[in-house]
């Protein structure tokens, strides 16, 4: 078959691919059958096809201005909104942001990561905003919503196989639990901050362990946080004065470091299955 005939029949198959006359994954498995180096697949941008954009009805873009417009005449005159309104358009945005994400995870995965993004941020610097126009002053106020983000986050990660969601959720919550420590221990010495963050490590990485059989993704994070969690007690030295001398902050991270990695390496067939 001439290249000029492979090309009729890449433009056919893309176009079934946009009216939708054929599945996704007959369509992929058809430009695999035709497609060689001397005919390119059609160009594409962030999953929409040149063609589509030529081809496109004069509605859509009808439309796709009128949402633009929406967004910005928001934007602009979001402070004059009353705050149920205020709450209902941030709302909408973050749910139109992941409602669109998930519905190109499976066709254009760069898009369905960056919407993830976009909503992700919004969702918090919006709540973190509205919450400072209108002057909340309880510093549990603002954690209280980090962690809500945080369980957010987490859920669509795990709901998308997205690692780095899950790993932003689950940061997000060891650190609203560091922050609560620091606010209810009175001047933290050394073994009430390390018996405060072992357990937490060690709850984690046996979580992690469970995971693995059906998630190896998960568990991969759960086992990086875990570890994370580990050294916590010594990272916090450096946030808030602790009853506790830099010789014994040294020698309590080195000895955790030397057992990490003994741990690491006796173990080290087992934990690379949970993760590979």
């Amino acid at each position: 078959m001439d290249a000029e005939k492979r090309k009729v029949i890449v433009r056919e198959i893309d176009h079934w691919r946009r009216s939708k006359l054929l599945p996704e994954h007959y369509c992929d498995f058809l430009l695999n059958l035709y497609v060689d180096e001397a005919t390119p697949k059609p160009a594409s941008l962030m999953g929409v096809s040149a063609t589509s954009v030529a081809n496109s009805n004069w509605k859509i873009w009808l439309v796709v201005m009128a949402v633009i417009a929406a967004l910005a005449l928001s934007a602009l005159n979001f402070n004059s909104f009353g705050m149920p309104m205020q709450i209902g358009i941030s709302t909408l945005f973050v749910i139109i942001c992941y409602g669109f994400a998930y519905r190109q995870f499976t066709k254009a995965p760069v898009v369905s990561y960056l919407l993830c993004g976009v909503a992700s941020v919004a969702l918090l610097l919006l709540g973190l905003y509205l919450m400072d126009i209108h002057e909340v002053q309880s510093s549990y106020a603002y954690v209280g919503y980090l962690a809500f983000c945080s369980v957010v986050w987490l859920f669509n990660g795990l709901v998308g196989r997205m690692a780095i969601y899950q790993l932003c959720g689950w940061l997000g919550l060891v650190g609203t639990y560091g922050w609560l420590l620091l606010h209810k221990l009175e001047s933290p010495g050394w073994f009430s901050l390390e018996i405060s963050w072992i357990p937490v490590s060690i709850v984690l990485i046996w979580i992690a362990w469970l995971a693995h059989h059906t998630n190896k993704q998960a568990a991969g994070v759960l086992l990086l946080v875990g570890g994370i969690a580990w050294f916590a007690p010594e990272a916090m030295t450096f946030l808030v004065d602790v009853d506790m001398t830099a010789r014994v902050i040294q020698l309590s991270f080195t000895a955790k470091l030397v057992s990490a990695g003994i741990a690491l390496f006796l173990f080290r067939k087992k934990w690379v299955e949970w993760v590979m």
